[in-house]
């Protein structure tokens, strides 16, 4: 989704999350149990250092996993909840926002591996009728694009009122919304650009590419993340939820002013229904490591449709933040600066910001969560970009 991040980056609020470095975990689907944690003094402290850095700019709380061969780091600073003053704690979950985008498109890819669909199928093929009007034609926009980015469809959520504002994100709150209303608010404006002719963030090819997905099996897309990855994995503490409100278990709360729209609210508490196949699911620091894992490991894709997810495309309107970004289908790609490049999606959510890196194997992860709006120039990302790529080029 886009809220804070339209002013502050460009064009992503349920928009990427990335993670990185220590002991590898046990081989993704073998066991439903993580791994114990070993921990190295030096580094730990070198990982809480930088934690420590986004906090002081400006965030409420942070948590940080760096996986690697070495094994897993953990460090936390600041508190879950304002209101009772608990710290946060490594285990808490949190709405992981666009980082659910990388879950949708591995199903979707699995479905092409499986024979059932196509890349190159169009929206109108599987949704009649849905994408039209304005100027929108599904038959002219294929899965492909939907998953990459590349439809020209308008994004939804830069006209949904419930996060325009604070006085609207508490009124809107708790509505519930459907697939096909998301996508005829997109449908009520005009594509950005035709088909294919460049690169936009929209949360629209989301929504529908969820809708693909349950056109395609008889199941709702959350059933089939549920079946297809959380179950395999053992991510105890993932969840793609439809209506429900809460986040379960011990948790962070989110805060945001809404570009200082009105007082900080609490934004823990929201209907996911608004954000759906595009940034609803929530997680942990060490399921989204675990996920990464078995992604980039090769143990969720076929060979042929994972080298599909990670050609890209170049995304010049993340370069504020991410410089020589570029976009596959559900993973964004950015330069290290000791050279190479590693994979990501990044997550935000009012209140909530979910970044990591992972290096192309999936053999070293970082996941760093953190709450709260963070600064109003760019210093909260330069500080996450900082300890991402530290973590990676260590």
């Amino acid at each position: 989704m886009k809220t804070k991040l339209t002013s502050r980056i460009v064009a992503t609020t349920l928009v990427t999350a990335l993670a990185g470095i220590g002991l590898t975990l046990p081989a993704a689907g073998a066991t439903g149990q993580a791994a114990k944690p070993t921990h190295d003094k030096t580094h730990s402290k070198s990982l809480q250092a930088d934690v420590d850095a986004i906090l002081k700019t400006g965030t409420v709380g942070v948590l940080a996993q760096s996986t690697g061969p070495r094994g897993s780091r953990y460090a936390a600073a600041g508190v879950a909840d304002k209101a009772t003053g608990a710290a946060a704690r490594s285990g808490d979950r949190f709405r992981i926002a666009s980082a659910s985008k990388t879950f949708v498109a591995t199903v979707v890819l699995q479905l092409v591996g499986e024979g059932r669909l196509s890349l190159d199928d169009t929206v109108e093929h599987w949704l009649p009728g849905v994408v039209s009007g304005n100027g929108n034609d599904g038959s002219r926009i294929t899965v492909r694009q939907l998953l990459q980015h590349t439809s020209g469809l308008f994004n939804y959520t830069a006209d949904l009122p419930a996060l325009a504002s604070v006085d609207d994100y508490q009124a809107g709150r708790y509505t519930t919304w459907t697939p096909e209303q998301l996508v005829g608010i997109a449908t009520g404006h005009a594509p950005d650009f035709e088909p294919g002719a460049k690169w936009a963030y929209s949360n629209t090819n989301y929504i529908l590419a969820g809708m693909i997905i349950q056109k395609v099996t008889g199941h709702s897309w959350e059933q089939q993340v549920t079946k297809r990855i959380i179950r395999p994995l053992g991510l105890r503490d993932t969840s793609a939820p439809t209506t429900d409100p809460r986040i379960p278990g011990r948790h962070l709360h989110g805060y945001s002013d809404f570009g200082k729209t009105g007082p900080t609210i609490d934004t823990t508490a929201f209907n996911p229904s608004a954000a759906g196949a595009a940034g609803a699911m929530i997680g942990t620091t060490a399921d989204l490591t675990r996920f990464y894992q078995a992604l980039l490991g090769g143990k969720l894709l076929r060979p042929a449709q994972l080298a599909e997810m990670k050609t890209t495309v170049r995304a010049a309107d993340l370069d504020p933040v991410w410089p020589g970004a570029r976009y596959g289908l559900g993973l964004l790609q950015v330069p290290l600066t000791c050279g190479g490049s590693y994979y990501s999606h990044a997550g935000d959510f009012p209140g909530y910001t979910t970044r990591n890196g992972v290096s192309p194997d999936g053999r070293r992860v970082v996941v760093l969560h953190a709450t709260g709006d963070g600064a109003s120039d760019l210093s909260t990302e330069q500080a996450q970009n900082d300890l991402i790529d530290g973590e990676l080029c260590a």
